[in-house]
């Protein structure tokens, strides 16, 4: 499992990191506090608080989603 923070600032950026997710064969979720959202999920994600930091957690590994998640990455 890769655990990553990464912060989505706009509706493009969630629709692209949802596209990406989709194309993953392996599960992905979002959380922060104790809410938890299947990344896969748009209207899941534009739901959430995304003034906040978010937690992505991944159990598979693919090489494209990973260069997604380093873009939105919180330092």
């Amino acid at each position: 499992m890769v655990e990553r923070h990464i912060r989505l600032n706009a509706t493009e950026d969630v629709k692209e990191f949802v596209n990406e997710a989709t194309k993953c064969d392996f599960d992905i979720d979002i959380s922060y506090n104790r809410i938890i959202i299947d990344a896969k999920s748009l209207l899941g994600i534009l739901s959430m608080d995304l003034t906040r930091e978010l937690t992505v957690r991944c159990y598979g590994e693919s090489q494209r989603f990973n260069e997604v998640m380093a873009k939105f990455a919180v330092a």
